[in-house]
């Protein structure tokens, strides 16, 4: 079971899909994925890729984001993600688009978002797609892409949790 790590929300559980497919990020992750970021969440307008259940968007928004865009395709995970906008009370902060995550990103404007976050599936080299679409047009201020560790994604700075890296890379 997914928990709020701090904020507004701290303690909160978030339903997540019932799928194998899916891979929640850790507590621990999550948690040092938002210290990381801590000082860009607040107020930010934030995109969260391959949402999931949705849990780096809803931390966000835990943490002071102002509002957050949940880019999901798969039935399961928006299932998740629609229950737990209901039980945190925040269909007025969040919007939903049901649409494969690159191709949302491809057709981004620069400094669209404040923050952009994504956990793409492992098994894929989606996170490396990403950043070069974020390199080409740099739609947030800052992404965060949550990847294996044995996928050489280009950003600026690379972090490693065990078997998880996540890459962030900023606007130029």
């Amino acid at each position: 079971m997914l928990r709020i790590i701090a904020g507004e929300f701290k303690g909160r559980r978030l339903k997540t899909p019932t799928t194998s497919k899916v891979r929640p990020t850790s507590d621990r992750v999550r948690e040092a994925w938002f210290s990381i970021l801590q000082q860009s969440i607040p107020d930010a307008r934030v995109l969260d890729l391959f949402a999931g259940s949705g849990a780096l968007g809803f931390e966000a928004l835990s943490r002071g984001a102002v509002s957050v865009d949940f880019v999901e395709t798969q039935r399961g995970s928006l299932t998740a993600l629609n229950a737990n906008v209901e039980a945190l009370k925040v269909e007025d902060r969040v919007t939903i688009h049901r649409m494969d995550a690159l191709r949302f990103a491809e057709r981004l404007q620069p400094a669209q978002y404040d923050v952009a976050v994504a956990d793409p599936p492992y098994a894929t080299d989606e996170a490396q797609r990403l950043a070069e679409i974020f390199r080409a047009t740099p739609f947030a201020g800052i992404l965060a892409v949550e990847h294996r560790p044995d996928l050489a994604v280009v950003g600026d700075d690379t972090r490693r949790y065990g078997d998880t890296a996540i890459t962030f890379v900023y606007a130029p």
